[in-house]
């Protein structure tokens, strides 16, 4: 009977052990702390009590949420993200299904005191569907531009000129805030140059959009993210800077933060001298065309004109950007934005114009100076609602944002041998309005979607004046002066779903944008409308092969819509003999674009590779042409007058373009005190097309380059350099050479960690210098531009927080 009994005991401890090993249900969220932003692809292992070893495992979802199956028993948690410190929870009994909550990770870097270390996170983040760029750990762009920080993102390059490239390709969409911005200005380029860099958190580069995102800009979008602090009490950060070139200006960031209200407000001043130069040289074949030879082309000697330039730059600007977010309840908030920008900028311009003939002797020369004024005025206020229901993926958001710019540019032009001075004035009026709302719907814990919709309406006036003065007698030049109207609207919709099943994540959506384009000549009173209907479909799709594995497809459909510049038929001339003119018959451009992306984070090293192929049709492209016009610009040696021949570049749609390439970005960690980040991007690139009877088919290879190193010296100095090459290419008529640029920069903590100094160089070797060359029937040119010479800059950082009831 003993047996019997000690038998059934036996059994039913068997039973209740394998109903014990029935699989069991861990969940949580895991957030940064102190910012409460969800951490995707953060890591979660369960370590067996008695082996030690990792018994099941997964990663967050883009907010931050977890769902593990394991089999009952006792287990410790280990945490961990890439740029947070990693968190134990220590052996604990799992035996029934186990909701964690919001377990908060620290940055690797701790608080000390009552300082806050702003962006002291690992350089760059890789997310499946984007790279962040943390602005705060980048020594070589302190005290500098938001330029000087782009140009030190992976995947991104920015020309002498100004102009932002992503993966080669220069149609960009630069978003704040994951909207359109006056911080971006009249002149992106420009903006860019004078947004001061501490006023960015970081910086999101995605190349595989959502359905969510505005469907302009057939590279991809960086999107740019203010710096916002959610930190209770008061905390300031301040900054001074000085350099040369001279430099000089500082900024104040504050934030206040109660149970009801965040009040924020970044301040800044800067004065820039920023000298630079040219050098132009055209060849004119002896082919000339002219009417009225036998043959249409007569035989003249071939001629040279050569244009030195020297630029002498100085700028003055201030940027105040306020908000204040009411908390209206646990769930609903209201904030209330206001930026304005004012910049005086002093641009004198000297061209040192020498005309050769074939044997390479100067027939004549004249210095062209051109000293410009202008001013920039801009405001901008946003209004946004968000609501957040019970479940807090379930939540409604309504934006209206409303921007005027002004810019006002005034030229007075004087040649030598020439008694005319050029009288010249642009003004520029903006008005831009944005209405958006986003609702998101959870149906399920693995479902999801999302609809929203977005308008943005632009008018804009351009009004370009060129006056003669004669002997004190003002002619207008009616051939370039006109005044130019142009309203873009744009109503966009979307919908997309969410859905998450075992390993595979997937993320469908399609965007409708309606276009509507008036443009007004007033000048010649032309007169042309344009209205487009388009569908942007967008698939991305994950699949996670391990723990720390996952594969990514994108497929995304995006457009080129030609702004006011290109489409404007008057000429603006950079010179006395070449000249930019718009093309109004200017199609939009339309890409198909496709992404195979895998992401491989293991513990000192995170690895990601990207393949990609992008088809573009209508493609934009810029042709230079021989007008045959003439202008003189002096006399010769006998006071006989001198003439040059004059280039028009303007843009035009080729059939088709195609690019192929491949990206690889690596993290390496391996100390504490030594951080690597390298990125290639090569790809081949074939454009295809005929313009008036010519063909400008072109096909290349290039490549680009860039390695980030920082470590920390003895006495914890941190040492930054970034070396970067853009390899050359050539793209119809143009083949632009390589650029290699390296930026060096120290820093150093005091007093306590609560300020840094930090000494930088930017182009060390003085080798930012853009060299092309044009190749057309009659002629040939070319060019070296160098925007900025090399710079020294200085900051000292002040940080501040006060804890809430300190």
């Amino acid at each position: 009977m003993k047996k019997v009994i000690v038998l059934t005991i036996m059994l039913l401890s068997l039973s209740i052990y394998a109903q014990n090993k029935k699989e069991i249900t861990v969940s949580g969220q895991i957030l940064e702390a102190g910012s409460s932003i969800p951490l995707e692809y953060a890591t979660i292992a369960f370590i067996e009590q008695n082996t030690e070893n990792i018994a099941f495992g997964g990663i967050t979802d883009k907010k931050g949420k977890f769902q593990i199956k394991i089999n009952p028993g006792i287990y410790s948690i280990h945490l961990e993200y890439i740029s947070c410190e990693t968190r134990i929870i220590e052996h604990t009994k799992y035996l029934k299904n186990t909701d964690l909550g919001n377990i908060e990770l620290k940055p690797s870097s701790e608080m000390l005191e009552d300082v806050i270390i702003q962006g002291d996170k690992t350089t760059v983040e890789i997310r499946l569907d984007k790279k962040i760029y943390n602005v705060g750990k980048d020594l070589t762009a302190a005290g500098g531009s938001l330029s000087d920080v782009l140009n030190n993102v992976p995947s991104v390059t920015v020309a002498p000129s100004g102009s932002v490239a992503l993966r080669g390709n220069g149609n960009v969409r630069i978003l704040v805030d994951g909207k359109p911005s006056a911080l971006v200005g009249l002149r992106s380029a420009e903006a860019l140059r004078q947004l001061p860099a501490e006023s960015i958190d970081r910086i999101e580069v995605i190349t595989s959009p959502s359905a969510r995102y505005d469907a302009e800009g057939t590279a991809g979008i960086i999107n740019l993210i203010m710096k916002r602090n959610k930190l209770a009490g008061i905390n300031a950060t301040f900054l001074a800077k000085t350099g040369y070139p001279e430099t000089g200006g500082g900024s104040g960031n504050f934030n206040y933060r109660t149970d009801k209200v965040n009040i924020t407000n970044f301040t800044s001043y800067t004065y820039r001298e920023t000298p630079g130069n040219s050098f132009v040289e055209n060849h004119f074949f002896n082919l000339i065309e002219d009417p009225t030879a036998p043959n249409g082309v007569r035989n003249d000697p071939d001629s040279y004109i050569q244009e030195d330039r020297e630029y002498d730059r100085i700028y003055r600007g201030l940027t105040i950007n306020s908000g204040i977010e009411w908390f209206v309840n646990q769930s609903s908030s209201i904030t209330n934005k206001f930026l304005y920008r004012a910049s005086n900028i002093d641009n004198k311009t000297t061209n040192f114009i020498t005309e050769f003939d074939e044997n390479r002797n100067a027939v004549s020369d004249n210095v062209r100076i051109d000293p410009n004024k202008e001013k920039n005025i801009t405001r901008q206020y946003s209004l946004n609602y968000d609501k957040k229901f019970e479940n807090t993926d379930h939540r409604l958001s309504f934006d209206f944002q409303f921007e005027n710019s002004e810019e006002n540019d005034n030229t007075r032009i004087t040649q030598t041998n020439s008694s005319i001075e050029e009288l010249v004035e642009t003004v520029i009026d903006q008005q831009n309005i944005l209405l958006q709302s986003d609702y998101n719907l959870p149906l399920s814990d693995n479902y999801k979607i999302e609809l929203g919709y977005r308008g943005i309406f632009n008018n804009r006036e351009t009004a370009y004046l060129v006056e003669e003065d004669r002997n004190n007698t003002i002619i207008t030049n009616t051939d370039l002066s006109n005044t130019l109207d142009f309203q873009q609207y744009v109503n966009a919709g979307y919908a997309q779903f969410e859905s998450k099943f075992g390993k595979f994540s997937i993320l469908l959506g399609v965007r409708a944008e309606n276009t509507r384009i008036t443009i007004e000549q007033k000048t010649s009173n032309d007169f042309n409308k344009k209205k487009y209907t388009d569908l942007f479909p967008t698939t991305n799709i994950g699949y996670e092969i391990g723990e720390k594995h996952t594969l990514t497809l994108g497929f995304n459909r995006r457009i080129r819509r030609p702004g006011t510049a290109f489409l404007n038929p008057f000429p603006a001339r950079s010179s006395i003999s070449n000249i930019f003119q718009g093309n109004p018959n200017l199609d939009p451009s339309y890409s198909n674009v496709v992404e195979l992306s895998y992401l491989n984070k293991m513990p000192k090293l995170t690895l990601n590779a990207s393949v990609y192929y992008n088809h573009t049709s209508d493609v934009f492209t810029f042709i230079d042409i021989n007008t045959g016009e003439r202008v003189t610009i002096g006399t010769d040696a006998n006071n006989n007058p001198t003439f040059v021949p004059v280039i028009s570049r303007t843009p035009v749609n080729l059939d088709q373009s195609d690019r192929y390439g491949v990206e690889f970005t690596v993290i390496y960690n391996p100390t504490k005190k030594w951080r690597i980040n390298g990125n290639f991007n090569g790809s081949y690139y074939g454009i295809k097309g005929d313009f008036e009877n010519e063909n400008f088919d072109a096909s290349d290879v290039s490549w680009s380059a860039r390695l980030n190193n920082k470590f920390t010296l003895p006495g914890e100095v941190d040492w930054q350099t970034i070396l970067d090459y853009r390899g050359p290419i050539r793209n119809g008529q143009i083949e632009n050479e390589g650029v290699f640029t390296a930026n060096l920069a120290f820093s150093k903590n005091l007093f306590k960690n609560k300020a840094t100094l930090t000494f930088g160089i930017n182009d060390l070797f003085n080798s930012n210098v853009g060299k092309s060359t044009v190749s057309a029937t009659t002629f040939s040119s070319y060019s070296e531009y160098q925007w900025r010479i090399r710079t020294f800059n200085l900051s000292f950082t002040y940080r501040f927080k006060q804890k809430k009831g300190s």
